[in-house]
């Protein structure tokens, strides 16, 4: 895993620059740029194509173990949104702080794919975020919150009326939005190695998926797509010999 490491450091300089890039981005989600091409469109992206332990991935096959409870110390709050091609981009404040098999992870930013990247057993759901975590190390460790159709959300009210139109922008808050809030109350969860969804693919990211999902409405879902331009979800990769704890 040490000599993983440079390479998490890196990526998460990437997703650290958010949309200040987004002009530069040769993938997409559709057409010759899409999840089917990523591996071929730059060296760097070679992971994408020829990777062990891709992201996401469909849940099955679950394995009981005893996991630890993760435990979220998240303070402060998200201090500017980003818009990249490829998605909405939340950073948040310095502080804030996840426990997860006995390694702390401070959280660095919140971001959002629609429909769901991971299924379980087979279920898709509306939407996913992503609340993308870093080690003193750079070791990366992403907590996925799934969606379900149901209420309001109020939480992500507030970041998508806030959120710039075009690509490339970035905006300060107006309204406070607390990570913590965007969470479930139970939070169990599954646990897998993967890697990113989007290019590099850079593997060995701890993945933690809440199993339970908070609501968010169908014209929630419906915003969020369209100020996208459609879905932006890389489909599920082969699990291949990986477990998947819960």
């Amino acid at each position: 895993m040490k000599k993983m490491l440079p390479a998490l450091a890196a990526a998460l300089t990437l997703l650290a620059a958010g949309a200040a890039g987004a002009a530069e981005e040769k993938w997409s989600y559709a057409g010759e740029t899409g999840p089917e091409y990523w591996g071929l469109l730059d060296p760097a992206y070679a992971l994408c194509a020829q990777g062990a332990s891709q992201s996401p991935v469909n849940l099955t096959g679950l394995i009981e173990a005893d996991l630890e409870p993760l435990k979220f110390d998240y303070t402060g709050l998200v201090t500017k949104l980003r818009r990249a091609n490829s998605t909405a981009q939340a950073d948040h404040s310095a502080g804030s702080f996840l426990t997860a098999g006995g390694r702390t992870y401070e959280l660095k930013q919140i971001h959002f794919h629609a429909p769901s990247e991971h299924m379980i057993e087979g279920q898709q759901f509306p939407l996913e975020a992503h609340f993308v975590h870093a080690a003193a190390d750079g070791q990366l460790a992403v907590v996925a919150v799934l969606y379900n159709l149901g209420d309001e959300n109020p939480e992500l009210k507030k970041l998508w009326q806030q959120m710039p139109a075009k690509a490339g922008q970035e905006v300060g808050m107006a309204a406070q939005v607390r990570a913590e809030k965007l969470l479930p109350e139970n939070r169990d969860y599954y646990r897998l190695s993967g890697s990113l969804t989007t290019p590099p693919c850079t593997e060995g990211v701890l993945w933690l998926i809440l199993k339970n999902q908070s609501a968010v409405s169908e014209e929630q879902t419906r915003q969020f797509t369209e100020l996208m331009g459609g879905p932006n979800s890389r489909p599920a990769q082969l699990l291949k010999a990986r477990a998947v704890l819960q």
